[in-house]
This record gives C-alpha cells, sequence and structure tokens, in this order.
C-alpha cells in the first residue's frame, strides 16, 4: 500500500536527509507544501523511526521548544545539502549556513549504556535524559558525514517525480532508482503515464473515424 502523503519517510538513506524529507512540496502541480512534523508527538514518532534514540527511549521531555528546533535544523540542512550538491554544478552553501551546520554537530552526542532487555539480552540505552541539542547534533553530524564523503555524494540523487524534489542515496542494482519511492512517487508516474496512452488512444481511434461522428446517410 502507497504511503499518505503526510506519513513519516525513512527511505532516502541517510538520517539527515530523512529529516529534510518530513517537509516536502505538494505531491501535483498547484498543491501546498506540507508538513509532517506537525506536533511534539510527531517529532517523537520520528526520532524513535529514524533510531536518533534506542528504541523504548521515553521522549516525554519533547515538547513545542525541540519542534522549533527541529524544524530550523530541518531548514538549515535543506538549505546546505541542495545548494552542495542537488544541482550537481559546483553550488556551495552560504559560509553562514555551514558554520552553523559545524557549530550543531560539535553537541556531545548522548551517552549510551549496554543493558538487559526482558529476554537477556544487551541492547542500547541512553545514560540519561534526551537532550535536543545532543539528539540534533547527531543530525547534524550525518550531514557532516554526507558532505565530505566523496563516495556517498555520488550516490545522491533528487526525485524525478512531477513536484517533489526529495533528495536519497541510490544504491539500487545499476544505480537506476528514479524516484524517492517507487510506491509513491514511481506509482504516481506509472498511473500518469497509463493516463497518457488511454488519452492518446482515444484520440488516434477519432482520427480514424472511429469513434468520431459517423457521415450522414446519401
Amino acid at each position: 500500500m502507497a504511503a499518505a502523503p503526510h506519513d513519516l519517510r525513512f527511505d532516502s538513506g541517510r538520517l539527515c536527509l530523512d529529516l529534510v524529507a518530513t517537509a516536502a512540496a505538494g505531491g501535483r502541480p498547484g498543491e501546498e507544501p506540507y508538513e509532517r512534523l506537525t506536533t511534539p508527538e510527531r517529532l517523537r514518532a520520528w526520532l524513535l523511526g529514524a533510531r536518533v534514540v534506542p528504541p523504548g527511549t521515553p521522549l516525554d521531555g519533547v515538547d513545542s521548544g525541540w519542534l522549533r528546533h527541529f524544524h530550523a535544523l530541518r531548514g538549515l540542512l535543506h538549505r546546505v545539502v541542495h545548494a552542495e550538491v542537488a544541482d550537481g554544478r559546483g553550488s556551495r552553501a552560504a559560509a553562514a549556513d555551514l558554520e552553523r551546520v559545524n557549530a550543531l554537530a560539535a553537541v556531545a552526542p548522548p551517552a549510551l549504556r549496554a543493558v538487559r532487555d526482558g529476554d537477556g539480552a544487551l541492547v542500547r540505552a541512553l545514560a540519561g535524559p534526551p537532550d535536543c541539542g545532543a539528539l540534533a547534533g547527531l543530525v547534524a553530524r550525518d550531514a557532516v558525514e554526507l558532505l565530505t564523503d566523496p563516495a556517498a555524494r555520488g550516490l545522491l540523487r533528487q526525485c524525478e517525480g512531477e513536484s517533489c524534489g526529495l533528495l536519497y542515496l541510490d544504491t539500487s542494482r545499476g544505480r537506476r532508482r528514479r524516484w524517492c519511492s517507487s510506491e509513491i512517487c514511481g506509482n504516481r508516474e506509472r498511473v500518469a503515464r497509463h493516463r497518457r496512452r488511454a488519452l492518446n488512444g482515444k484520440g488516434a481511434r477519432g482520427q480514424d473515424g472511429q469513434e468520431g461522428v459517423k457521415p450522414p446517410m446519401s
């Protein structure tokens, strides 16, 4: 089943790109951009789904202040990543934006502990309460690693879906992936192609006189 427009997405191949994907253009021309991180609850779901924190981590402290911070980080990463790699023409991110990304990435990551779960297996857990700056730093650090890794940058693609433009890493066989998601933009393109073929077929039949107005009887 195809994801709904407001579903959280975790298919870009990088943590920083998954955050950027939480705000995207409308799926069709004329549609307004949509926001996937609308509430602190949605941010909690994203932090867990993107594995920014270990599964089961309590996130009761995530509030509107966290939401504003991650919205700002997302806008910053969108500008930097698109400026650096989206068009492939040697453009550069603004120096002030790069400095901000570096400052956020320099924040110490959250400390981890090895603990036993209910079955006795060792699993990761945070050593203390989640900190907004530390978790945002993990995302910013992923962006630094992506932008400074020539191999990873070489896999970056921009979705060919109409009015989409999300960035993702193409790790597919043959590097022929065209869409951010085959189930969303890919399926939308296939439906549009089918409709164009159907319309072209009707037009051709009309020109042949098979579906036009019949000539009057003599």
